[in-house]
């Protein structure tokens, strides 16, 4: 039956190559050799149903017995009949859905077989023969491309090169595949995504482009399939594990693709590689920090104060490089990037520093009096928003920096009066009762910020922290006459209502000598009068 269809095959091809107007059998003919050639090699036989070498070595039938050379020889005929049919088929018809056509089926057919092989004889398995076997192909693949790009224009050429080319890209593909395991082949598809954006420079075939962009696609698949990568082999290591080469090189390559393919213009393809990169390296440290937190199990259920204020710090740090980036740029993949890195940083920091993993409200153990976890979930974010509030000045609406910047002032806020407590009540903050002389240390403590802010603001000349100062100096005040007058007694009580009365003073005093001064009206100078 093999023999019968081989025959009718190649008559197929030899009357569609004398008659143009029969070339869409073609098609259908390579379609129907890769459906029947997988049935062939893919069935359930019996031989392949025994594992050589079992409990009676020897016993059963080899996985290289006399059918396989069969498999083997049949498969070179067809890849290489319509191989060779799709290439010389090129320039021989004027009409360009004709070389269409031939390329397509010489290059699916040659790609379907190898498969078919691969399933049959390495049981889809890792196998280094057939890994060389698909580097000749693409190689193949690859001279063919050469050869047609240097003719001269003729209809359907273009397309075709570019079926050449998939080709080429597509052998090499299962070449990784054959060859690696496990998170390599993550690696190599992504280099494969950077190599196909570099030879879209090289050669002006437009489908390079678009398979650069697929490949991205392909290992973002991958990832949601298997976020560890090698599964339960990526150790424990901090930082140095599989993580690293398996998110670090890929965001890398994607990085490098992505600045490649911006020298031809800004498409979909573009879009889609920048927003890979972007997503490999956000996941780059965010798993990077969990698993470094949790002792290399990154699927834990919780998360901690310590690893929350991590991922708030490397989200406000990545989107004022992205801020930076996009001034370069001015692509809208890192306008979104940014935005939604801020909007993740500003959520993290509202639901889990100051509601969730807040140590005031629940029992968090707090080590070390000023170099502790509020260093770096209160005060390090507050710096960082602070600065992602400059980056974007100018840039972006008034009204998005001014919250970046309102909920850097609510971090470094509660920074002090974290840390206040911690000095008073130890590791355990939501423990014990709060006296006077803690509650008059903060209302000194936010006074003197709001101080600080104001001097701030003035030898800087910015409004906003004026603005800044003038609200935590409000907040103190009502913390005087709303908390201190209910709960503070005696002298604290006097020393709270005088050291406010005395700062409000001063401010006055200041803004209204020093900001609010007029310019002395003009006058000219004494001159005689005139005789």
């Amino acid at each position: 039956a093999i023999i019968v269809f081989a025959v009718m095959t190649a008559a197929t091809l030899l009357v569609a190559w004398r008659a143009p107007a029969a070339t869409g059998a073609v098609a259908l003919a390579a379609a129907f050799a890769g459906i029947v050639f997988l049935e062939w090699a893919v069935r359930a036989n019996p031989d392949m149903l025994v594992l050589p070498g079992g409990p009676l070595p020897g016993m059963g039938p080899s996985a290289t017995d006399s059918s396989i050379s069969l498999h083997l020889v049949t498969a070179a005929f067809f890849a290489g009949g319509f191989g060779g049919a799709g290439f010389f088929a090129q320039g021989r018809s004027s009409n360009a859905l004709a070389p269409v056509i031939w390329s397509a089926a010489g290059v699916f057919v040659p790609l379907a077989l190898l498969i078919a092989l691969y399933a049959r004889i390495a049981h889809l398995d890792r196998s280094i023969p057939f890994a060389i076997l698909a580097v000749l192909l693409a190689a193949g693949f690859a001279a063919a491309t050469e050869i047609l790009t240097r003719r001269e224009q003729r209809p359907g050429l273009v397309a075709s090169t570019a079926l050449s080319a998939t080709g080429t890209l597509a052998a090499l593909a299962l070449a990784l595949t054959f060859a690696l395991d496990k998170g390599w082949l993550t690696i190599a598809l992504a280099l494969t995504s950077a190599g196909a954006a570099w030879v879209s420079t090289q050669r002006p075939i437009p489908l390079l482009r678009v398979l650069s962009s697929i490949l991205a696609g392909i290992v973002v698949l991958r990832i949601v399939y298997e976020p560890r990568i090698v599964g339960a082999a990526v150790g424990t290591t901090p930082i140095f594990n599989w993580l690293l080469w398996g998110y670090g090189v890929p965001a890398l390559s994607f990085w490098a693709g992505s600045m490649v393919l911006r020298r031809r213009g800004d498409d979909a393809s573009l879009r889609s590689v920048e927003a890979a990169a972007i997503l490999f390296t956000v996941l780059l440290v965010f798993l990077e920090i969990r698993h470094a937190i949790n002792g290399g199990d990154i699927y834990r259920y919780s998360a901690g104060l310590t690893e929350t204020a991590l991922q708030v710090c490397a989200a406000l740090a990545m989107a004022i490089g992205l801020e930076r980036l996009l001034v370069r740029s001015g692509s809208i993949v890192h306008n979104i990037g940014a935005v939604l890195l801020a909007l993740f940083a500003g959520a993290a920091a509202l639901f889990g520093l100051l509601f969730l993993e807040n140590p005031v409200i629940w029992r968090i153990v707090i080590r070390g009096e000023f170099i502790n976890e509020l260093l770096l979930g209160y005060a390090i974010p507050a710096i960082l928003a602070l600065l992602l509030s400059y980056a974007v000045a100018g840039r972006r609406p008034p009204a998005y920096g001014n919250t970046i910047a309102a909920g850097g002032l609510v971090l470094a806020l509660a920074y002090v009066t974290f840390e206040i407590r911690r000095l008073y009540h130890g590791p355990v903050l939501n423990s014990g009762a709060t006296f006077d002389v803690e509650q008059y240390t903060y209302s000194i403590a936010w006074l003197t910020f709001g101080v600080l802010l104001l001097a701030i603001g003035i030898l800087v000349n910015s409004q906003r922290a004026r603005l800044a100062s003038a609200a935590v100096i409000a907040l103190t005040i009502g913390k005087v006459f709303l908390v201190d007058l209910s709960t503070l007694t005696g002298v604290y009580r006097a020393l709270s209502f005088m050291g406010l009365g005395l700062v409000l003073v001063a401010i006055g005093w200041f803004y209204q000598k020093v900001l609010f001064r007029r310019p002395a009206a003009f006058q000219p100078p004494f001159s005689a009068p005139r005789t």
